[in-house]
C-alpha cells in the first residue's frame, strides 16, 4: 500500500500492488480507503510549505540502498543517544529497482527470513517510480521497522523498495523532513525480527 490522504477534505490519492492470481504478474491499482492491516509506517504532516532536505544521487557506488545510505548517515551523526526519524518522498527517475508484493496470505507459517523470501513475489521495475519512504537513524527501544519504503508508477508497477538493480544509470531525488514524533501503535507483546530486510 502506497497511502497518500488528505484528512481534511478526504482526498484518497493511495495505490496498492498485488499479484494477479493467474499469471503471477504485478497489479497496481487505487485504494479508494483509509484502512489498512499487517503494518504500516506514515508521514503525517500538515502539508504545509516548509523546509525540506533535498538529496539528489546517481551511481550507486557500494551494496547499501538509497534509504539504507540516509538512515546510516544520520545514525553516524547523531549516534545512539538521539534516534532522528524523516519521512518524505524520493524519485528514481532513472534506472530499476528490484520491489516486491505480497501474494495471497501463506498456508503455512513464516518462520525465517529464507520462508519470507521464499513466499515474497519479487519484480524489476523501471522508472521513474515515486516511492513513500520513513526512516529512523536507529530503534529506540520501540520495535519499530528502522526502515520502509513502498513506490508506485504511472506504468502499473508498485511495490516494497528493495534496491536498484542498475547501479551505474540510477538516479535518485527526494524530499524529506524531520519528524516531530514518533509514535508506535500497537505494538505486540511478542515480538520478533523475521522478515524485517
Amino acid at each position: 500500500m502506497m497511502p497518500n490522504t488528505h484528512i481534511a477534505t478526504q482526498t484518497i490519492r493511495s495505490y496498492f500492488a498485488k499479484v494477479n492470481p493467474k499469471d503471477q504478474t504485478m497489479m497496481l491499482e487505487h485504494y479508494e480507503s483509509n484502512e489498512f492491516g499487517l503494518l504500516g509506517n506514515f508521514l503525517a504532516s500538515e502539508g504545509k510549505q516548509g523546509k525540506v532536505i533535498k538529496v539528489e544521487a546517481s551511481v550507486r557506488t557500494g551494496d547499501r540502498n538509497f534509504v539504507l545510505c540516509l538512515r546510516e548517515t544520520l545514525k553516524q551523526h547523531y549516534g545512539e543517544d538521539k534516534p532522528v526519524a524523516m519521512g518524505g518522498v524520493f524519485v528514481i527517475d532513472k534506472g530499476n529497482a528490484k520491489l516486491h508484493v505480497m501474494p495471497e496470505f501463506s498456508c503455512t507459517p513464516l518462520a525465517t527470513d529464507e520462508d519470507v523470501a521464499n513466499w515474497l513475489k519479487f519484480y524489476e521495475c523501471h522508472a521513474p517510480l515515486t516511492c513513500l519512504s520513513t526512516f529512523v537513524s536507529h530503534d529506540p527501544g520501540m520495535d519499530l521497522r528502522i526502515d520502509h519504503t513502498h513506490c508506485f508508477s504511472a506504468h502499473g508497477e508498485g511495490g516494497h523498495y528493495h534496491y536498484d538493480v542498475t547501479p551505474k544509470d540510477v538516479r535518485y531525488i527526494g524530499y524529506f523532513v524531520v519528524a516531530e514524533e514518533v509514535y508506535r501503535v500497537d505494538a505486540p507483546t511478542v515480538t520478533h525480527s523475521v522478515g524485517r530486510d
